[in-house]
Parts: C-alpha cells; structure tokens; sequence
C-alpha cells in the first residue's frame, strides 16, 4: 500500500509527478466507485495542460469498476454540478486546480443531487480504499477485468441545457443598455460566456460584452487566473476603464467563483457582494431564509433585515453552507471568499450566477455598482481577510479571547472565535489547510477605528 498525499479538507489537490500523476487518478477512480457505487458518473476538466489526461485516467478507473461515464469535455466545475442534477446521475468529478500554481492539478467529487463529498462525508474512506490497491495497468486499464465488464464512455454536451437554467435566474426585459468586461484568465469561462453571449442576443437584450484573457489557454499566458491576489486585479480594472464598462467581471480558473469591479474598475471586497445578492433574491422572494459565514456579519445581516429576509450564520466552507442550506431550505448562502451558493442550482457554487443577479439589479435600479456599494462601505469598513502565519493557532486564539473578551459584549465560537463590541468586531480564525490565522475585522461607519482596531489585534497576535 503506497500513501496518497494530495487529499485534502474539502477536495484532491496536488503538485503534478510528486503527488499526483495518471496511475494515482486512476486509482483515485476505483475507489471512488467502490465507495460510491454509483451506475453513471459524470466527469469534466479546466484547460489545464494536464487536466485531459488524468481526466482518461479517471474514465478508464470507473469503467474498470463497471461505471458508465459521461465525458462533459473542457467545463468549469459547476458544469459538472449542473450536470450531476440535471442528467440524475450518480455522481460527478471535475479535474482542476482552480488557481494554483501551474504545475498542480486535482479533483472536485460530488455525489447524486451534486453534494459535496468531503473529508469526513467520504473523501477519507475514498483515499484509504485508493491507498489499499495497486493496478498493473495496460494502456491505462486493468487487464484483469474483462471488455464486457467495463463502463460504457460517451461525450456529451449539456451547455446548451446549462445556459438555459442560468437565465432563469434573471428577468431579461429589466436589462438595459449595460457593457460588461469579462476576463476569463484564459481558464474554463470563455466557452460558457460566449454561450451566454448568444442567449443575451435571441433575447434581445442590450449587453454588450468586451472579452479579455478569453481563449481557454493551459499555459496561462496572462498568469494564473486568481484575481484575489491584488497583483491579478490591474488587466481587468485598465479595460474597463478603456472601454468606459458599467462593470467588470474575472474568474478563476475553473470559473466557480467571480470577482466583481465596478465602473471606476475598483475591485468590490466579496463582503459587499453578499449583501447585494441577498437583496436580489429578497426583491424576488421576501422572507426568504440566507445563510452567511461568521467573519464579516453586519452588513450582510443588515440588507437581509432590511428587505424582509431572515440571516442564518453557520461556519465558513462549502460542506457546511451546503447543509446548512439544505436544513434551511435557504435561497442563497454567501462567503466573502466569492463563493455564492444557490438553492435551486442544488445548493452549489457558482461564478455566473451572481454577476447577472448583479447587472440586474443594477438596471432595475438604475444605479452604477460604485453607488450600490459606496453606501455600504461606508456603514461598515472592513480590512479584508489578513492572513498572518503562525506557529501555534490554538495558542494565539487563547490569548486574543483572554485579552480581549472580558470587555465584549458577545463572544461567538460557530467559526473560530469572533468578538463583538458596540462599535466594532473581529473574526480569527485558523486555517485548515496552511499554518495561517485569518483576521477580518470591521466596524459601525468608522473607518479609523477599524483601522486602528486591526493594528493593535495584528499586532497582538505577533505578540503571542
């Protein structure tokens, strides 16, 4: 029994040749079946170099457990939700890595109804029953099992089908004249747009979409599409400010989360983005159920409130917003992270959802996203997640509560420890996957006491 070290929390990451190549996939394929037993998966992969392989070695791994496979071809992830609940399949893998580096690669795995499979809901009993077996393999496959006790394997396309759903979420005669800069990272999102492209013209409606980084391209010419790290941000704020763009929307490279920037091609923080599409939904469905993370609260809560929702807070991740939205039967769950769940999307993420809800919402009010915003910011001022590397999170949770809690007025532990005064609050939390503690801090319309606030508590952690 050899180790597999790409398994992680939430889904299989790793660096390709060291962690991951075809013969793990392949393995990785068996005992998802094992463990599954499913009839018919779907499977997907980004534009990534080596996403078509290890998406053949991931086809022949299940049609040697007698699985039927339907090969979606070069789709972003939450193709592969789409598809898992639409087709009523059994369950549905997407070879990507998203933003990592170049040379890394990995998996996300759902079951029926595209739900999540994580560390303790399978992927750990997946890994050991991968670990358990070695395959002798012949042209990929296993000589041992017999042409007629192999999966069938056949291409489908179900973007058309996709496409069709997308525009449900949206009301195509509230759009107004509005043009857009999409900036697909040269990832998964270019062929998805461009069908969404054709859609806006059989319906008439007057957006016009300027594509930059556009062609899916696997040695990323323009770097790895991650358009959280601020020196990602500047291609896609410069085209909207050349084409004179109400909005300006990039994707990561398998295109599950979007990152918005208004008509200044300011990059709107994740946090502000929740709040607005709570409202969007509430104007459609009023006291409708919305769950939201621990780490930034008061706006969220506030625009839910305000337009006749009810805030439901559950702890940060996707596992636990899917359940939690599944309990609730809420209609959208949002992390500032920029990943936006939705109820009849089978509660999965998805990047193309929130950025129409947006341009919607912009024409029914007549107003440039800076305005949607600006009000907010304002009310509430937050520093963005800082990141600070630590040696001992437990240890520096325990010292931040015991010197901070005793003049609090709430002290909350859904999802690390989150400390509450009348003015202002903060969330620590550790990272699970790094050697990270992760800050968010934010306050009642006073930026300098936010400021100030996230100063002393960074450095009071440096001080542990």
């Amino acid at each position: 029994m050899s180790a597999i070290t790409c398994f992680k929390a939430y889904d299989i990451r790793g660096q390709l040749g060291t962690q991951l190549d075809e013969g793990i996939a392949y393995r990785i394929a068996r005992g998802f079946a094992q463990w599954l037993k499913p009839k018919k998966v779907v499977l997907g992969g980004d534009i990534r170099e080596s996403s078509s392989a290890l998406k053949a070695a991931l086809a022949n791994g299940l049609r040697d457990e007698g699985v039927d496979v339907l090969d979606l071809g070069m789709v972003g992830t939450e193709e592969v939700y789409f598809a898992t609940f639409h087709l009523g399949v059994d369950g549905g893998i997407e070879v990507t890595a998203s933003h990592n580096p170049i040379d890394y690669n990995g998996f996300k795995l759902v079951r029926e109804g595209a739900r999540p499979i994580s560390a303790d809901t399978g992927l750990a009993d997946i890994r050991a029953l991968a670990e358990a077996q070695e395959y002798e393999l012949v042209d990929g496959r296993d000589p041992n099992v017999a042409d007629a006790d192999r999966g069938s394997y056949e291409l489908v396309d179900v973007r058309e089908q996709y496409v069709e759903h997308l525009m449900n979420y949206i009301d195509p005669a509230a759009f107004t004249p509005m043009r857009l800069v999409v900036n697909a990272g040269n990832g998964a999102a270019g062929p998805a747009i461009d069908a969404l492209e054709k859609a806006f013209a059989d319906l008439h409606m007057p957006v016009e979409l300027v594509k930059i980084c556009h062609n899916p391209d696997g040695s990323f010419p323009n770097g790895i599409p991650n358009p959280l790290l601020p020196e990602n941000r500047g291609i896609t704020r410069d085209a909207v400010l050349k084409y004179q763009a109400d909005m300006g929307i990039a994707w990561d490279g398998d295109f599950d989360r979007c990152f918005l920037f208004d008509e200044q091609g300011r990059f709107i923080e994740g946090y502000y983005i929740v709040g607005l599409l709570a409202e969007a939904f509430l104007q459609k469905e009023r006291g409708a159920r919305i769950i939201h993370d621990p780490r930034l609260v008061w706006n969220t809560v506030e625009q839910i409130e305000q337009n006749g929702g009810v805030a439901i807070q559950t702890k940060a991740g996707h596992a636990f917003i899917k359940e939690r939205m599944r309990a609730e039967d809420a209609i959208y769950g949002g992390e500032m992270s920029a990943h936006h769940y939705f109820r009849d999307f089978a509660y999965c993420d998805s990047g193309m959802i929130p950025w129409l809800l947006v341009a919607e919402l912009m024409c029914r009010k007549g107003k440039p996203l800076s305005e949607l915003v600006d009000e907010r910011i304002a009310a509430y001022p937050s520093s963005g997640e800082i990141n600070l590397t630590v040696s001992d999170a437990p240890t520096v949770l325990r010292a931040i509560e015991d010197q901070y809690a005793p003049a609090a007025l709430d002290v909350d532990y859904t999802d690390g420890l989150s400390i509450c005064y009348a003015d202002w609050r903060f969330n620590l939390r550790a990272s699970n996957t790094e050697p990270v503690i992760r800050l968010n801090v934010e306050s009642r319309g006073d930026i300098a006491l936010m400021e100030r606030e996230t100063e002393k508590l960074v450095e009071a952690i440096k001080a542990v």
